[in-house]
């Protein structure tokens, strides 16, 4: 069929389509309710979830669109087909720095599908609880932003946690504002968190000049606040949803790709998925040379360190530990041997996690 056919012979041929995907979908999840008895009658009760397995199954939808439809627009209707399918198996629950509507819970529901039940926590110290007493499967944390760097109380938490990485989310941050008045010239007053209003600075000096901003501990927070007469937010388009406001202006962040990395925490060890990273955290002998003669053993192997970053270890004044992530899973042959060739030269070498690199 194509433009030479009449409108409702197209509608009638979409509607049937549309019967067919229905049929389809719900043969899918037949087959994932199979899986799941099949895991349960070999002893497979905890590791429902497969970061490796999902990942692999978004690449290949990636790999093998043929379009039109681009392959991100793709990998996002599978992601919540494979949530809405893993729900029948056993729903998540994901812990996440609230309240409702922040960019955290964005990137869990981007990683994981709207399928999952969302908890929110306080403080990111607490997702990392909620996971480890088991009150929730999985937590997404922040870890760095591309303008305003590493958040350096996530790596802190790591060094006493024994949680493992099992997944990695990159969310475009858009910043919006938000509000119930009708036009610029009746704000009188923006909240936001304060890393927001630093990302928006040169928008609100031009636009809303001699406006009041006030810091506020989230977005989320800021997004309630905007109810007050004259008051607007700076906040991401889920909190709009949330909170009924209007999207008086969009994408006002500076920079216009501004990134934030999250990370996936949970109980589980990831197998390798073919595309990964390991992120680990090494505390080096107090001697001369001694950081070089940990990053060298990657480079002869040819292994490519994608980022490393310092923190203080708080054993010792001026005594630091650095977190270092590599492309490459710890089971990889030549990772695994240049991990064993770093152990006698470090005081600590802790794999936070292998895992998959971000796929949408």
């Amino acid at each position: 069929m194509g433009v030479n056919d009449s409108l409702s012979e197209l509608r009638g041929a979409i509607d049937e389509l549309d019967s067919q995907l229905l049929t389809l979908f719900n043969q899918r999840a037949d087959l994932a309710k199979a899986v799941a008895a099949v895991k349960l009658r070999e002893g497979e009760t905890v590791d429902f979830y497969r970061p490796d397995r999902e990942a692999s199954v978004l690449r290949r939808v990636k790999e093998q669109n043929p379009g039109p439809l681009k392959d991100e627009h793709v990998a996002r209707i599978y992601r919540e087909l494979m949530s809405s399918c893993l729900a029948l198996e056993k729903p998540l629950t994901v812990a996440y720095l609230g309240p409702s509507g922040t960019f955290t819970q964005e990137a869990a529901l981007k990683h994981f599908g709207h399928a999952v039940r969302t908890v929110e926590t306080a403080t990111i110290a607490d997702i990392f609880h909620e996971v480890e007493n088991g009150e929730a499967h999985y937590g997404v944390v922040p870890v760095e932003n591309s303008t305003e760097g590493v958040i350096s109380h996530t790596l802190d938490i790591f060094m006493n946690s024994a949680l493992q990485i099992c997944g990695e989310v990159a969310l475009r941050i858009h910043h919006h504002l938000l509000t119930n008045v009708e036009a610029l010239d009746q704000v009188k007053v923006v909240y936001s968190h304060q890393q927001s209003l630093a990302q928006c600075r040169q928008w609100l000096m031009s636009h809303l000049p001699g406006v009041e901003t006030i810091a506020v501990s989230s977005n989320a927070e800021a997004a309630r606040l905007a109810s007050e007469e004259g008051a607007a937010a700076i906040a991401g388009e889920i909190a709009s949803d949330l909170y009924q406001l209007n999207m008086l202006a969009s994408n006002i962040e500076d920079e216009p790709n501004n990134t934030t990395r999250f990370l996936v925490i949970g109980q589980q060890e990831v197998p390798p998925s073919g595309d990964d990273k390991t992120s680990m955290m090494i505390s080096t002998k107090n001697i001369a040379g001694a950081l070089q003669s940990v990053l060298a053993p990657f480079a002869y192997a040819g292994i490519s360190l994608n980022k490393i970053e310092s923190r203080p270890s708080r054993q010792a004044a001026w005594d630091y530990v650095f977190f270092v992530d590599i492309d490459g899973h710890q089971d990889d042959e030549k990772v695994s041997t240049v991990l064993q060739e770093l152990l006698p030269n470090v005081n600590l070498l802790k794999v936070l996690g292998s895992y998959p690199k971000a796929v949408i």
